[in-house]
């Protein structure tokens, strides 16, 4: 990359590249850790929260491990495996004193516009699944972030729980469920706009749409410039900062790589693209009241899990099921085709190929989802709805998802489900790659970017204190502290208006 001379430079202390739920949170975070921190956010759309923040892109559930199966494996030996669940559930309830403290701080009027209360339920059918259900909800309510969960065979019980998915149901089939009541709802693309609000009306943020960052390039001070081209006059601009997030969901990958950072090197991106089934029924969308999970297919990764959801967007109430996964070459929703072939360097060639190779099934899997029918969508579609019909649901495009792939000793290259954080040693530019649970825990994860890339700042005793303010739990564990844990969540939940259920609120179908 060449500086032309003639180019104005900008110095912002902050450079935001992304602008979705996870610059979002950095941002108000940073701002309310140091109000005279200047920032700068480039996005490449046209508005905010247009890729995998925005309400349709993905299911709104927040994750808290109360319904997703996939968080809690079976282990060879029966047993089920709990600590990812344990640790979810406590980074959402992180998550929940931030929202909190945005909510008492006037940075969102009513927590209704982004979140809303709504039981989680996983269900199952089958002897061998109903064996395993019992078995994890064993296992999960002996820890305390898990109380209140119930468990249920009874099909009279069910019924009451899940009108839907119970109606017109095989009455010989075994079948099994869950229900936590505190589950949620988010509507992640309303959060993220709020932050954004609030970061525009800073002194010092601003914030630059349909601006694309196109280079990198590191100065032997350590700081780094950027080549950022504005999409609308085509002209290059070059802005200097000396720390850098690049959150740009599943462009992360290739901007990393732009990066030539040492930590960078290996990693790749297996693209995963997602439709859902909206309901177009009101009176059957008034029949479900909840977040139903069930177990994924065989080979089928994490994303592609089928859940029955109860939604509210901006007001109104739907109804989704889904994902059907399928595959595309882009890494973003409105990315290119050329974003995987172009994504493949030497360095991260044998780890992707070794990844390829271990995850056939997927393959094979995600192949035979491409080639779905109506009529085979349908027949998913009456897992969980039975006799429902095609007529009353349209097929909608959710959000792309890009699963992370790394180096590995042994296996060459494995696929990772989850996020990652690439950090550059010295602290001055980090990354976020991979999916789902990412917004949910998006606070914790930003937490421990603070503390990876400003590490004096973060140990100081103002800082310290700033951290307990906006999230009183800071520095003590809601999953060994139950009491801490309660208390919390009696907070959070009176904040935030949970103990409201859908029925007894105002929404329209």
């Amino acid at each position: 990359m060449r500086i032309k001379k003639s180019s104005i430079i900008t110095t912002p202390d902050i450079i935001l590249i992304g602008a979705g739920i996870m610059s979002a949170t950095l941002g108000v975070l940073l701002k309310k850790l140091n109000p005279a921190f200047t920032i700068s956010i480039f996005e490449r759309l046209d508005r905010v929260t247009a890729e995998s923040s925005d309400a349709w892109n993905n299911a709104g559930t927040g994750h808290s491990a109360f319904c997703e199966l996939n968080y809690t494996p079976e282990n060879e030996d029966g047993t089920i495996e709990i600590t990812k669940a344990i640790k979810i559930a406590e980074s959402f309830e992180v998550s929940k004193e931030f929202w909190s403290h945005l909510v008492e701080d006037g940075v969102i009027e009513s927590p209704d516009e982004f979140i809303r209360h709504i039981p989680h339920m996983s269900f199952v059918w089958g002897d061998d699944n109903v064996e395993y259900l019992q078995k994890r909800f064993d296992a999960l309510t002996k820890h305390h972030l898990f109380e209140g969960m119930q468990y249920s065979e009874d099909k009279a019980e069910l019924t009451n729980w899940i009108p839907l998915v119970m109606d017109g149901r095989n009455p010989d089939e075994k079948v099994a469920a869950t229900r936590m009541e505190l589950g949620t709802d988010v509507n992640f693309g309303a959060l993220t706009k709020a932050m954004f609000g609030y970061l525009e009306k800073q002194q010092g943020v601003k914030l630059f749409l349909n601006h694309e960052v196109d280079d990198f390039e590191r100065g032997k001070d350590g700081s780094w410039t950027i080549e950022v081209k504005d999409r609308d006059s085509k002209k290059a601009h070059f802005v200097r900062s000396k720390f850098i997030f690049i959150g740009a969901g599943g462009g992360s990958l290739p901007l990393l790589e732009k990066s030539n950072i040492p930590e960078g090197k290996g990693f790749g991106g297996f693209p995963v693209s997602g439709q859902w089934l909206v309901c177009t029924k009101p009176e059957i969308i008034e029949k479900h009241q909840a977040k139903v999970y069930g177990k994924a297919a065989v080979g089928s990764p994490p994303m592609s899990v089928p859940h029955l959801d109860t939604r509210v967007i901006d007001g109104k109430k739907a109804l989704l099921f889904g994902p059907y996964a399928g595959f595309s070459t882009k890494f973003l929703k409105n990315g290119s085709y050329l974003d995987l072939p172009l994504s493949i360097k030497f360095n991260n060639i044998k780890p992707m190929l070794a990844a390829g190779i271990h995850n056939i099934p997927l393959t094979k899997y995600l192949i035979d989802q491409v080639r779905q029918s109506p009529q085979d969508r349908l027949e998913a579609l009456n897992d969980y709805v039975p006799g429902a019909k095609l007529e009353d649901w349209e097929l909608e495009t959710a959000g792309q998802r890009v699963q992370v792939i790394k180096k590995d000793k042994d296996e060459g290259g494995v696929l990772e489900f989850g996020t990652e954080m690439v950090t550059a040693a010295d602290g001055s530019l980090a990354a976020l790659l991979g999916a789902s649970p990412g917004a949910s825990t998006s606070v914790s994860i930003m937490l421990d970017l603070i503390h990876r890339c400003f590490k004096n700042q973060a140990t100081s005793k103002e800082w310290q204190q700033k951290f307990k303010e906006i999230i009183p739990s800071f520095g003590k564990s809601l999953a060994k502290d139950a009491d801490l844990a309660l208390k919390t969540r009696s907070r959070t939940t009176e904040v935030l208006k949970l103990n409201t259920s859908y029925l007894e609120e105002d929404v329209t179908a």
